[in-house]
């Protein structure tokens, strides 16, 4: 494969995908801008073939949010057995275009947020199934997602929902 564009913050930044970042961070799944979800849950991630290791999530917010209150979390939802957050909420009221979203790894914390965040401290494994968006409220407001991991299982993989 040769090198891919990535924007990011405004900039348009190209690498490689055999390069190091994949060496330590794994494939990358890019999904495209979109509105978020109104008061409701939207598939981001499609795993499939089995078993990955999440090493990164991160958000975009391409088109600014709405000022008004509205939650947004990240839930694993598998095929078989019940959802887990894979965070917990984070108050989106009125956030601006570049500002970027993570996960730390740790299902109690809290999604991250502003314009340079911590690399994620400790991977998700994640069974088949989605990887959803939950708000809890209905605003404007567009993100854009990148993922990258690592298959645990041979065939894994991961497209963007």
């Amino acid at each position: 494969m040769g090198a891919q564009n990535v924007r990011l913050l405004g900039l348009n930044v190209a690498f490689a995908p055999d390069g190091a970042a994949d060496a330590v961070l794994g494939t990358v799944v890019q999904r495209a801008a979109k509105a978020l979800p109104q008061s409701a849950t939207e598939p981001l991630f499609t795993v499939a073939g089995g078993r990955v290791r999440i090493t990164q999530i991160l958000g975009e917010i391409t088109t600014v949010v709405q000022a008004q209150a509205c939650t947004l979390k990240l839930s694993a939802n598998p095929t078989v057995g019940a959802a887990v957050d894979v965070c917990a909420t984070l108050d989106i009221n009125a956030l601006a275009v570049g500002k970027l979203l993570g996960i730390t790894g740790t299902f109690a914390n809290a999604m991250v947020e502003g314009l340079a965040l911590p690399a994620q401290a400790a991977p998700t494994i994640v069974a088949p199934g989605t990887i959803d968006a939950i708000t809890g409220a209905s605003n404007t407001g567009g993100f854009r997602w990148t993922l990258r991991y690592a298959a645990i299982d041979e065939g894994a993989t991961v497209v963007a929902a």
